[in-house]
């Protein structure tokens, strides 16, 4: 044995004995060598951190003491702030990053993190109507892209009881704007109904604002409309629109039309097709037979009236 280790040129052979009656494998642990295991004993062979000594690029810990110390004098400011003072106060050496100077307020828990309140979406009671007219389902099918590569994205309107398909457009978008044009044409010609059932996404729904409420679905609380919503990643609770957008897609958008207008016409024909053709769910009764056997629960005159005078706020 020499100071640096165990038999570095013995074989397994000639170390097997001592190394049996020290209960250590005679391979290779008796034949790691190191420059302290000399002093470390049997401490030396086990493995250290391989962090290195110095950091090239590490923030000299006076600019780090001047960075805590100039938080605690002015606990408002923030990174660019102690960065410009240390900027003026012509220290001699390269400024440390914006970044740097916050991960140094971080490191000594001198950053709050104050946390924004995000409304979560979160379903509703679900009414079960057994009159037409009285609850009402909207949503926005799966975009498709047309001939002429643009994308649409259709907007559905059927009543809960009849299944009755009242509105499908073919928009550019799921804006706002164009939501209030279709509902203000529907609520005129079929006029109001109790509650519109919907899912929590644009435009019927906002995250940043308060209860979830977007301008749309003001405007239709303003109207005097009550709101329901299905839980977020539960579409079978609005298994009914579902299922019509099922047959929606399969008669209606394969193949796409070439630009908005051919595509909009195909729609129109499936709204004629799908509201007079008999439906086994009614004892082979048309939807549209169902859906007129009631009046609307607001008269088209008076949702006229009430559109004009609040407008869509």
């Amino acid at each position: 044995m020499n100071d640096y280790g165990l038999w570095p040129g013995c074989s397994r052979e000639r170390r097997w004995p001592v190394c049996a009656g020290s209960s250590i494998s005679s391979a290779r642990p008796a034949t790691r060598s190191s420059p302290v295991t000399g002093t470390a004993g049997w401490r030396g062979l086990s493995d250290r951190s391989r962090r290195p000594y110095r950091q090239a690029n590490r923030l000299p810990f006076q600019i780090e003491k001047r960075i805590v110390r100039l938080r605690q004098e002015h606990p408002t400011w923030g990174a660019p702030k102690i960065r410009e003072k240390l900027r003026r106060l012509d220290l001699g050496i390269s400024l440390p990053a914006i970044s740097t100077v916050h991960a140094v307020l971080d490191r000594h828990g001198l950053v709050t993190r104050g946390r924004k309140a995000r409304f979560r979406a979160r379903g509703t009671h679900l009414s079960e109507p057994i009159r037409p007219n009285d609850l009402w389902c909207a949503d926005y099918k799966g975009e498709f892209m047309l001939s002429d590569r643009r994308y649409c994205y259709p907007l559905t309107i059927t009543d809960f009881t009849s299944r009755y398909l009242l509105c499908c457009d073919a928009l550019e978008a799921t804006r706002e704007q164009y939501a209030f044009s279709s509902f203000e044409r529907v609520f005129r010609e079929f006029g109001l109904p109790l509650a519109i059932r919907t899912d929590n996404g644009v435009p019927f729904a906002s995250r940043s604002a308060f209860f979830g409420l977007s301008r749309l679905s003001v405007w239709w609380l303003r109207l005097g409309i009550g709101i329901e919503r299905i839980r977020p990643g539960h579409p079978q609770q609005n298994s009914r629109h579902e299922r019509m957008h099922l047959t929606l897609k399969k008669e209606a958008t394969r193949p796409a039309g070439r630009n908005f207008l051919q595509q909009q016409a195909r729609f129109d024909r499936f709204i004629d097709e799908y509201n007079f053709a008999p439906s086994s769910g009614f004892s082979e009764n048309a939807a549209s037979c169902i859906f007129q056997s009631r009046k609307p629960a607001m008269a088209p005159s008076a949702v006229c009236g009430r559109l004009g005078l609040t407008g869509y706020w």
